[in-house]
């Protein structure tokens, strides 16, 4: 028996609210000190390395708001019948640098919810899709997040 009802399934396709930030030659250079990061153009700022846009986007609240794992709640996603949650893959497709000055727009997507069955009963999948774009609307980055929940 299937523990994804026809109602929950109605969240695929469900946006949050885009987010725009402002890239900062300061917050290049915490991120890049604080990820052991050794080329000069991420240590100075004028370059954000690899993986610093995750962070950029992720909701500043108080300690009584976040999960037990530590995270913000994401008001995307709707109530799961399972909770326990697992990395299940990330794809980041860039394209192009992200640098100092850049204004980015980060628009997600809840593209898709499905279960398996694992060993110890069932797993439910979902997918989120988050395109970062330029003030241009230029794509900077795509990410693909999938998780698991058991």
């Amino acid at each position: 028996m299937s523990v994804l009802t026809p109602e929950l399934l109605t969240n695929i396709g469900k946006e949050a609210e885009p987010k725009t930030e402002v890239v900062t030659r300061r917050d290049i250079r915490k991120y890049s000190i604080a990820t052991g990061q050794t080329l000069k153009r991420y240590l100075d700022g004028d370059e954000a390395p690899p993986l610093y846009h995750v962070a950029l986007f992720w909701d500043v609240v108080e300690m009584d708001e976040l999960s037990p794992d530590g995270v913000s709640i994401d008001r995307l996603l709707p109530k799961f019948p399972l909770e326990r949650a697992m990395a299940g893959g990330l794809d980041i497709e860039y394209h192009g640098k992200i640098k100092a000055g850049d204004v980015l727009t980060a628009n997600r997507t809840l593209t898709d919810i499905y279960e398996k069955e694992g060993r110890s009963g069932p797993l439910i999948f979902y997918e989120v899709v988050m395109e970062v774009t330029r003030e241009d609307g230029s794509i900077a980055v795509r990410e693909k997040t999938t998780r698991i929940l058991r």
